[in-house]
């Protein structure tokens, strides 16, 4: 078991401050510097192309992120504040590169064992291979399947993964609550909650027999627990996040969403909230319910930011004096030495992963990235589907449709670091990009479900627009209303009729409703294909030199 979940019980006996303990002289305080990340997602190597890079204020770029880095620059905020906590938001591992996830990101958590991660909530990526496999990578242990690839034994997590609001289906809780932390004689109490639409982000089969409530309702009762044993100085991490609409680490020019709607209505108990999921950065205050400030923050993605909170406590109230909180982000900058037990890790990590990921898969003429066009589609998204397409055509598929959140990163046409040659795609750079394992499906909809699919673009609070094969072309007019967006739908050339069939190739995170594309659970006549890695490689094998094709199959008018 990790030592985290092993103290955790017995840390909530010991560091409890209950109403009446004694407390020092009024007027004394303690500082305390909060240090956190969020969506690591198993970046043990600087990550590359654009999600290598940080906006700085003037609109230009800088490098940043690589693991052996992001310890280097924890133990140096450590080092200047005596009273340090270092915390992650959500997704630390899951949708990670080659060199992690062959190890069902074990070397990940390693990591994070030896930067001192004293607490995380879990974010939907956690649950990327089920609960099971949750409660393995907390608690140790070898993989049922794999066993141990990495290291033998391996020891788990040595801090508690927290949901405050994950339970099972019976109302028991499947997770940690909360963690107690007493730093410079302090008690402080750290509160994980993720997003309540968490099913709808990974396989249903993944979170059977769990239930993901309300995130205010949770942080609430929560909050009010510990303030019942006098623990005043309260921390949200939230595995939620906003928009921005751009500007520096520390703009706060973000799009209204759903951690700023949590942090406006959650309990005024709570101090600080950092949040996560959305890969964003921005610094924040919010007014709190009872109309005082507090910070909000988020680290952007893949260890390139690290949010840091300076906070002041009264040791009579052991509450923050937030008028005293000082918050900004870091960037993980590569301009300092790497961490040398962290960059024994990963050079550990490479070594066993290198054999299989610098095996070359196919060659690219141009990099091939997913930033989408305005119109919402991207040089790689279009690659990808008609690579689905492809690999599913014996099974009848007229086309292929991808979510853009399962492409997680760019394919570039400069070598890497292994050496293997420019334009050279290796097993792990496309493992890279599509490290799910999702299984092809070939559905058939009608003309009518088809559009159906299309107009489920446009959800409250989000617009996600698929990647498609293509064979298939549409136009959407941006202020149409919502339902009524999509015209000019053409399947190989032809109008589709919209009684009659046609046959489409999806990943089985679509086929199930994923991202609230919920006209897909009404395909019928299904049948499986490829893991959609494999069907990218098959194609990157049979088509050398592929070039980013042309932005033609979305027509976005106003």
């Amino acid at each position: 078991m990790g030592r985290g979940v092993a103290v955790i019980g017995a840390a909530l006996l010991v560091t409890m401050v209950l109403p009446g303990a004694s407390v020092s002289a009024a007027g004394e305080t303690v500082d305390v510097r909060l240090i956190a990340f969020n969506d690591l997602h198993g970046n043990l190597d600087p990550p590359t192309g654009s999600s290598g890079r940080v906006t700085l204020p003037d609109g230009s770029t800088v490098d940043a992120g690589g693991a052996a880095y992001l310890a280097t620059h924890v133990d140096r905020l450590r080092a200047e504040a005596r009273n340090s906590v270092v915390l992650s938001a959500g997704d630390n591992i899951g949708a990670s590169p080659v060199k992690s996830a062959l190890f069902h990101d074990e070397p990940t958590i390693g990591l994070l064992n030896e930067i001192g991660v004293r607490a995380s909530v879990v974010g939907n990526h956690e649950f990327d291979e089920g609960y099971a496999e949750l409660r393995r990578i907390q608690s140790g242990g070898c993989h049922p399947a794999d066993g141990c690839q990495f290291r033998e034994p391996y020891d788990g997590a040595d801090f508690p993964y927290l949901g405050a609001n994950v339970t099972f289906d019976d109302g028991r809780p499947a997770l940690l609550p909360f963690r107690l932390e007493r730093v410079g004689g302090t008690p402080i109490g750290i509160i994980g909650v993720t997003l309540e639409d968490l099913p709808a982000m990974v396989t249903p089969e993944a979170v059977e027999g769990l239930e993901f409530g309300d995130e205010v309702e949770a942080i609430d009762r929560t909050a009010d627990v510990l303030d019942r044993f006098g623990v005043k100085a309260q921390v949200v991490l939230l595995h939620q996040g906003d928009g921005t609409e751009g500007g520096g680490p520390d703009d706060c020019r973000v799009k209204p969403g759903p951690a700023s709607e949590i942090a406006a209505h959650a309990s005024p108990k709570v101090d600080v909230v950092f949040t996560g999921h959305s890969h964003q950065q921005y610094n924040c205050v919010v007014n709190d319910p009872a109309g005082n400030p507090r910070t909000v923050l988020q680290g952007a993605s893949f260890g390139r930011l690290l949010s840091v909170a300076d906070l002041t406590i009264d040791r009579q109230s052991r509450d923050v004096v937030r008028a005293r909180t000082r918050a900004r982000n870091e960037v993980v900058t590569r301009d300092v030495p790497p961490d040398p037990d962290a960059q024994r890790l990963i050079d550990e990590a490479a070594a066993k992963a290198g054999p299989i990921a610098n095996r070359p898969v196919g060659t690219i003429a141009a990099d091939l990235v997913r930033q989408a066009a305005p119109s919402g589609e991207s040089p790689l998204g279009d690659v990808i589907a008609d690579a689905q397409l492809e690999a599913t055509a014996a099974g009848g598929a007229q086309v292929a449709i991808t979510n853009p959140g399962g492409i997680r990163t760019d394919l570039v046409h400069a070598s890497s670091p292994a050496g293997e040659g420019d334009g050279v795609v290796t097993y792990g750079e496309a493992y890279a990009v599509q490290p799910f394992g999702n299984v092809m499906q070939t559905m058939t909809l009608t003309g009518a479900q088809l559009k159906a699919v299309l107009e489920q673009q446009w959800q409250p609070g989000a617009t996600r627009v698929l990647q498609v094969s293509a064979t298939l072309r549409y136009t959407y007019s941006a202020s149409a209303p919502v339902g009524s967006k999509v015209s000019g739908i053409t399947v190989a050339g032809q109008p589709v009729d919209p009684n009659a069939p046609y046959r489409v190739a999806v990943n089985n995170f679509l086929a199930g409703g994923g991202d609230g594309f919920t006209e897909f659970t009404r395909g019928t006549d299904i049948t499986g294909g490829p893991v959609d890695l494999d069907a990218l490689i098959g194609y990157l094998g049979a088509h050398p030199a592929v070039a980013p094709p042309p932005a033609d199959r979305i027509t976005a008018t106003p």
